[in-house]
């Protein structure tokens, strides 16, 4: 049974690689998988919003978790994201998961129907007493439009199947309240590419990070320095993962990364609607960027 105690280190959020009916390119999993355990994660994250879990059919999302625990073996925990907007269907989706094989989920925040804060805690503490395997707490409020207050976080962190979060509030001060007071069985994961460093300094014991996909020698680095406490260098060493971060962001994620994932053996760039192809200047741009941080990520081995 996956606990917080596992929560360490470096768990990619994956994108989702599709042909061209929209259905999962296996081989390019395959692919995927092994450029990532060649490289040294810690765990991998499947159907989140880099997974483009809204747009995949239900069955693709099912059959993808089931791709993500054979090509992971047992080498890390597979914790799948559970987006769905009604509590029925978050639930099934969970349990579909588990039936597969995933160690945990990664549940959204229930959106669109603006909850009160009571109305937040009840449906993870309803979703955590229901669920066949623990659950993590998905918190991104620029999506969502709904944050959890940190005393309430502090509540749930107290569940036995609620183990961890990934965090997603730009908010620093925010993150600070909740790691001061959340239990020690839960793990507070980063989830910001651009806040890593900082949310390992203030207490977070890991990170589910989207360019890790695609230089996780580089993230695990900054991880393996920040938690050593050495946080000016590990700043130094995010600080130059910035031009990618900008490109690989500056559309809608996953496009930019599919795009030049080919770079690392992975040949699957097509985006499910409503997302579309990014601009041709913005992935050339990132591709000669992407280029030159492999280059480096090769000579730290």
């Amino acid at each position: 049974m996956l606990t917080a105690i596992s929560l360490r280190g470096l768990f990619p959020a994956i994108p989702t690689p599709v042909k061209a009916d929209d259905t999962i390119d296996a081989g390019a999993v395959s692919s995927m998988f092994t450029w990532l355990n060649k490289q040294g994660i810690d765990g991998v994250v499947p159907l989140g919003g880099t997974g483009e879990y809204g747009a995949l059919a239900r069955s693709e999302r099912i059959k993808m978790a089931g791709l993500s625990v054979k090509a992971m073996s047992g080498k890390g925990p597979v914790i799948a994201g559970v987006l769905d907007t009604g509590f029925h269907d978050a639930l099934q989706a969970g349990r579909e998961f588990a039936a597969e094989g995933v160690d945990g989920l990664l549940v959204l925040t229930p959106y669109y129907t603006n909850p009160t804060q009571a109305g937040v805690r009840d449906y993870f503490l309803r979703y955590a007493d229901a669920s066949p395997v623990p659950i993590l707490i998905y918190e991104i409020p620029y999506r969502t439009r709904i944050a959890i207050e940190p005393k309430i976080l502090h509540e749930l962190s107290r569940h036995p199947n609620i183990i961890g979060m990934k965090a997603c509030n730009l908010d620093m001060y925010h993150f600070l309240q909740v790691v001061a007071g959340v239990d020690e069985s839960f793990a507070v994961l980063s989830g910001e590419d651009s806040l890593f460093p900082l949310h390992l300094a203030a207490g977070a014991k890991g990170g589910i990070i989207v360019t890790a996909c695609l230089l996780p020698r580089a993230w695990h680095r900054i991880f393996e320095t920040a938690t050593a406490g050495k946080t000016a260098e590990a700043l130094s060493l995010h600080r130059r993962l910035i031009p990618l971060m900008n490109m690989a962001f500056a559309e809608t994620n996953p496009g930019p990364m599919k795009a030049v994932m080919d770079m690392v053996g992975v040949e699957a760039p097509r985006m499910l609607a409503p997302l579309v192809q990014p601009a041709p200047a913005l992935v050339a741009s990132l591709r000669a960027e992407l280029g030159r941080q492999l280059a480096i990520s090769e000579g730290i081995a």
